[in-house]
């Protein structure tokens, strides 16, 4: 498996695995996805397998420990050099799953914040996954303000050690 930047020509690809991760209520789109590579395409990471996308993870940077709904939708509001690295999603296929691919784009993504001196991460997750998150070092702050898609979130924060 191989981990890379993303390229415009993978947005189809990503878009259609979102779909396949998410319900409609909560996957972004297509056009959402080439917003966000338009504007933060240094926040996008892929995974590789037999030269197919098999998974990725993105986010914008933020100078606010949290995640409030309109960073997903508005992509103007991405801060390039914010304190803070979200995640809006970590999909991998089904196909592929429980196989070590989401781990390897989460601690990709870690470290790629860590390199670019970020404070932290943050990140919305569903109470099934609370325990996955603790596992990189994430701290649960509570029930999430999102109601992105209507669904429940809980807000997850990872604060980096200073160097």
């Amino acid at each position: 498996m191989e981990i890379r930047e993303v390229n415009e020509k993978d947005i189809e690809k990503i878009a259609m695995i979102e779909k396949a991760c998410f319900p409609k209520e909560e996957a972004a789109t297509y056009q959402e996805f080439l917003a966000r590579y338009q504007s933060f395409k240094e926040c996008f990471l892929v995974a590789c397998q037999d030269h197919q996308i098999i998974g990725f993870i993105n986010g914008c940077t933020t100078n606010q420990p949290c995640l409030p709904d309109e960073l997903y939708h508005d992509s103007s509001l991405h801060q390039k050099d914010g304190a803070y690295q979200t995640v809006f999603g970590l999909d991998v296929l089904p196909q592929y799953q429980r196989q070590g691919v989401a781990a390897a784009l989460l601690n990709a993504f870690i470290d790629l914040a860590k390199k670019r001196h970020k404070k932290g991460m943050i990140l919305t997750c569903k109470d099934h996954l609370i325990h996955y998150y603790q596992k990189f070092g994430f701290v649960h702050q509570g029930v999430s303000v999102s109601c992105h898609g209507g669904a429940k979130w809980n807000d997850m924060l990872l604060e980096f050690e200073e160097l």
